[in-house]
């Protein structure tokens, strides 16, 4: 039977296809591709299920298997990631203690780079996309897909090649970041704000269903506004807050009102929009030399 996390048995739903894992004398092989029909009120009963043949059966749920998952078998990932850890070559750690924010609450939160050998990519199996460890709050990409992150302007790939707090990084990975200035560029403006009216429909939602916003939400629409500013301005991706430091705890510990928080929003957005005017990035990242670095660090590990 399946169960989900809970113990409780799932019900297959009708019209999913399956495979019969007994053979039936006059009605099927083992094998046979079938419909379900009907199903039961509880996972200890039979199954009603529609053959080719036009002829239906009736099967218990361990005697058959879903068609899709039966022909998966065998194709999933046979690299597990706890052994992909060996092949990062870069880890920093961001979020608050990055930022200079960071209480005795804080959590260590890791992001880095994984590259694995050629044969890897090359097998039917492929690579993940990330890796990550929930319980130590780790998460690394696959080199291509952080590099695709980082030409897309997302803010937690871009702090990660500015960290200030670096744990590993291999000669390729130095590389990188020597060259990490080819990812800034105007679409800083679009995607800071994306995430920044993400954090704000969080804020609206706080103040309808609880009469006030949560600061942590707050704090980071805020702290975000200022990074997007410097970046366009300035040309480089400010992790630590320096000077505003004490101004972002006191909205992190509830010490600045919203009124005050909400104008200074106001006030920043304002500076975004004329920071954008004026900015001396380019239009678009350098793509052609993302992709160069790419293919000669996939041709490193062949």
């Amino acid at each position: 039977m399946t169960q989900n996390l809970t113990g409780v048995t799932l019900i297959v739903p009708a019209g999913t296809q399956v495979v019969s894992q007994v053979a039936i004398a006059n009605h099927c092989l083992q094998g046979t591709v079938g419909v379900i029909t009907q199903v039961p009120t509880d996972g200890n009963h039979v199954y009603r299920i529609k053959l080719p043949t036009g002829a239906e059966i009736n099967l218990k749920r361990h005697e058959f298997s879903i068609r899709k998952q039966f022909q998966s078998v065998g194709m999933t990932d046979r690299v597990a990631d706890s052994d992909l850890m060996q092949f990062v070559i870069y880890r920093c750690i961001i979020g608050s203690r990055a930022y200079g924010l960071d209480d005795e609450a804080s959590d260590v939160d890791r992001r880095g780079i994984y590259l694995p050998p050629a044969d890897l990519h090359w097998a039917m199996y492929g690579v993940p996309e990330q890796l990550e460890n929930k319980a130590n709050e780790e998460c690394y990409w696959e080199l291509q897909k952080f590099l695709v992150l980082a030409l897309k302007a997302n803010p937690n790939v871009l702090e990660c090649l500015y960290s200030p707090l670096v744990e590993t990084c291999n000669p390729i990975a130095a590389e990188l970041l020597e060259m990490r200035s080819i990812f800034l560029s105007q679409l800083i403006y679009q995607t800071y704000n994306s995430y920044v009216l993400s954090q704000f429909k969080k804020m609206e939602q706080d103040l309808r269903n609880q009469g006030m916003v949560r600061p942590k939400h707050a704090m980071h629409l805020i702290r975000l506004l200022l990074s997007g500013i410097t970046i366009l301005r300035e040309g480089f991706v400010p992790v630590q807050v320096a000077d505003h430091r004490d101004a972002l705890l006191a909205i992190k510990y509830q010490q600045m009102s919203w009124e005050a928080v909400n104008a200074w929003r106001l006030q920043l957005h304002g500076e975004f929009d004329r920071a954008f005017r004026q900015t001396q990035l380019p239009e678009r990242p350098d793509y052609d030399r993302a992709n160069a670095f790419l293919i000669q660090a996939r041709r490193s590990r062949v």
